[in-house]
């Protein structure tokens, strides 16, 4: 199938795949496709999937006790859906995830990546380094909480973004950011970015 074809070409930015390795795990792989604001999976669930994001934008959020929405990670193709609690504690996710657009994802159980991760050694290096990615991102997003300003913020989610950034809806780019959508608005302004 090129959507899976699609996948490793994804997975090459970490490691490439040798032929045996990846006809190891194509059967694993099933293609899901989401509509937009479609839940790929809820708090209180225990997801058992890992969902590489091949096509369209999505987010992770919480939700507050007050029913308040924060979104606590943006996703885009290259990224992917997972509840680190839920695959290795077999606890209940925390957080929800939605798409934002309609999107393609091939997923698989942590089931059979950990057995792929087992029997080949590039399965086994690029989960570590996408675990190890992970960290590393919810690092880096917590230091910009509590060494940046929010224009700052903004300034690094546009880096990081590039161009995917401008397709996000602003009001969730500043829930990303943990401000209202004025704010964000005027940090826009500051910048040149758009009129008051």
């Amino acid at each position: 199938m090129p959507e899976l074809e699609n996948l490793r070409h994804s997975l090459s930015r970490y490691i490439q795949l040798d032929d045996d390795a990846w006809h190891a795990a194509s059967g694993c792989f099933r293609l899901k496709h989401w509509q937009s604001d479609e839940a790929i999976f809820r708090a209180g669930e225990t997801p058992d999937r890992l969902y590489f994001i091949l096509e369209g934008l999505g987010r992770y959020y919480y939700l507050t006790p007050e029913g308040k929405e924060r979104n606590k990670s943006l996703t885009r193709p290259g990224g992917l859906f997972a509840c680190m609690r839920s695959l290795i504690a077999r606890q209940p996710s925390l957080f929800s995830t939605q798409a934002l657009t309609s999107n393609l994802t091939a997923c698989i159980s942590y089931r059979e990546l950990t057995q792929l991760a087992d029997n080949h050694t590039s399965w086994n290096y690029l989960t570590r380094t996408l675990l190890e990615g992970l960290a590393i991102k919810k690092e880096q997003r917590e230091a910009s909480f509590l060494l940046q300003d929010a224009q700052q913020r903004y300034q690094g989610f546009l880096q990081e973004y590039g161009d995917d950034a401008h397709h996000y809806p602003l009001y969730q780019v500043a829930m990303y950011l943990g401000i209202t959508d004025v704010a964000l608005s005027r940090i826009r302004a500051r910048m040149g970015l758009t009129q008051l």
